[in-house]
């Protein structure tokens, strides 16, 4: 599958090759898999089976958060998105267990701001929603979740013809409050 930019303006939603792209990150979303913005950094956990993986990457994922600086939050947008990529990893390690023949691989790619999730597995088959169920009942609600709470999401096939897919998410972490950026240097002249 091929990834493009979304284009338009930013806060829009598209859908371009199937990848969805929602909110002020979708002119983002289209980047190869990679570091996000180059200089990152990244962190890999390999998954042998479905048994605990969930719980694994979650406790994984918030290590990485705490490291980088989103946990502990500073105000409550900070720890509703941290709370939101701890759902979103489970979400699609969920899926991966219960549709894919159980994840391989979490990567995390986090540079400037920016933080891609990325789950492999050894289906090729695209994630798909089911029928429309009522929210009341549990399950199948995982990719309305990722609709609604990432920045863009996807899959792309593995590199170099392996069998299966990666399934990726972006979100940005939220920016500081006006009171709290640094002050601009006056330029010397």
């Amino acid at each position: 599958m091929a990834n493009e930019d979304a284009g338009g303006d930013a806060g829009e939603d598209s859908v371009q090759d199937g990848v969805r792209h929602s909110g002020p990150e979708a002119g983002h979303a289209g980047s190869p898999p990679g570091p996000v913005g180059g200089r990152g950094q990244i962190r890999r956990l390999v998954l042998g089976g479905s048994s605990g993986a969930v719980t694994r990457c979650r406790d994984f994922t918030a290590t990485a958060l705490a490291d980088w600086g989103w946990l502990p939050a500073r105000t409550a947008e900070g720890r509703e998105r941290a709370d939101d990529v701890l759902l979103m990893v489970s979400e699609v390690v969920t899926n991966a267990c219960l549709h894919a023949g159980g994840p391989e691989e979490l990567v995390l790619r986090h540079d400037d701001g920016w933080l891609r999730v990325e789950v492999s597995d050894p289906s090729p088959e695209p994630p798909h929603a089911g029928a429309p169920r009522s929210p009341a009942l549990p399950g199948g609600h995982g990719l309305m979740v990722l609709d609604r709470l990432a920045g863009a999401w996807g899959f792309v096939a593995k590199a170099d013809g392996a069998p299966g897919k990666v399934v990726w998410l972006e979100v940005s972490r939220p920016s500081r409050p006006p009171w709290r950026r640094r002050p601009r240097r006056a330029d010397p002249a």
